[in-house]
């Protein structure tokens, strides 16, 4: 494909991810205001309003209906988007499940904020990480331009007729959501030839009717349904490596793969992040580097599928490895940590280490990431919560 050129303007991550979702020529938007996901919708409802976007805009009572309102409506083959954050995903949480079940190609933008109590509408990503089982794709934006990108991108892996599985892509609260920064815009007309319409062979056929989501007894099709549900998932690594080589390709774009190596060629100890908290991290990289420490860092864009063999690619050499969790497990290690020892196990030798950061949105400094780079010279494989003591 031909490269196609850009407009550039600086906008809010809320508002980069609205954008997103106008090229992706979406057909019908439905959502429930929160904080601070508000002003993705609000964009949108201005939108439709002023006839910018040729969508239905549906006001509902609650995320839960937020939610089934979009399954149905992608049945019927219009391409639909929603938006939640925090409690509203807890609520949503069921038809989670329903919507990847039915296989329906979402797209759902969500602004990680943390899970109270005590009631808090900074950024964390408990929200997201206790949706890891549901069946969708997830992806950790670390910028408003990945916030953008992701949507349009996210419809074409989930649209996939190989996928067919819904993808929720995050960006962190206030750090992204409200914070304004140089966006690319891509070319509408060349978004909306990239995606199509929206085709799914399963769609609602008013002349020929079917039953959705009915009852299956134990000898039926229950676990074949499931096990192609994460084939899918599983299948679907190499897929988006392609999609995002393509997108790469055409829109002059920079968006990573699965993961982000970042100076981690010669590292001896690395650090895993998802999400706006890599940028300091980074930065510490790069001081540390000008100190002569051999360190790296690896950045998960995607969290699921899970990108196991990219990682593993990343380890190998490494003295040791820390996993930042921007999120808490109760009764366990945090999940990426589980996720990580489970790819590495019996392939790689790498001490990993786990920490736990920036819970309801507390900074994450870059002495902290310091702190993280020190203890693992020492060795130790104990968790770790960071800057923790409320003075």
């Amino acid at each position: 494909m031909e490269a196609v050129q850009s407009s550039r303007r600086i906008m809010t991550g809320n508002e980069a991810v609205a954008t997103g979702v106008k090229l992706s020529k979406v057909k019908v938007v439905s959502a429930y205001p929160i904080t601070p996901q508000t002003t993705i919708v609000e964009k949108l409802a201005d939108m439709v309003a002023n006839g910018e976007l040729d969508a239905k805009y549906i006001e509902v009572e609650s995320e839960h209906s937020a939610m089934a309102s979009v399954i149905a409506s992608e049945l019927t083959g219009a391409r639909s988007y929603t938006a939640s954050s925090s409690h509203g995903i807890l609520y949503m949480h069921e038809n989670l499940h329903w919507a990847a079940g039915m296989r329906v190609p979402l797209v759902m933008s969500v602004v990680n904020r943390a899970i109270g109590p005590p009631w808090s509408i900074w950024g964390e990503q408990t929200d997201t990480f206790n949706q890891k089982d549901t069946g969708w794709m997830q992806v950790y934006c670390e910028s408003n331009q990945e916030a953008m990108d992701s949507v349009i991108l996210g419809y074409k892996i989930a649209e996939n007729k190989k996928i067919l599985l819904p993808l929720m892509n995050m960006l962190d609260a206030f750090t992204l959501s409200h914070t304004s920064e140089p966006v690319e815009i891509r070319d509408e007309k060349t978004a909306h030839d990239y995606l199509g319409d929206l085709d799914l062979d399963f769609k609602i056929d008013y002349k020929n009717p079917a039953g959705y989501g009915s009852l299956v007894a134990p000898d039926g099709p229950f676990m074949e349904m499931k096990k192609d549900m994460r084939d899918s998932m599983y299948n679907a690594a190499g897929i988006i490596r392609e999609e995002i080589s393509n997108f790469n390709n055409l829109f002059e774009a920079n968006l990573p793969g699965l993961t982000e190596n970042f100076m981690m060629e010669d590292a001896d100890y690395a650090l895993i992040t998802a999400g706006a908290i890599s940028s300091t991290a980074k930065y510490t990289v790069r001081k540390l580097r000008e100190k002569g420490q051999k360190v790296g860092l690896i950045r998960l864009y995607f969290y699921r599928p899970f990108p196991g063999e990219e990682i593993l690619k990343a380890v190998k050499g490494l003295k040791g490895l820390g996993v930042v969790e921007r999120n808490v497990s109760y009764g366990q290690r945090g999940p990426t940590f589980e996720d990580v020892v489970s790819a590495l196990y019996r392939r790689a030798d790498v001490p990993v280490r786990n920490y736990v950061v920036g819970l309801g949105g507390r900074d994450i400094r870059v002495k902290d990431y310091e702190k993280m780079f020190e203890n693992l010279v020492e060795g130790d494989n104990e968790m770790e919560w960071i800057n923790v003591g409320v003075k």
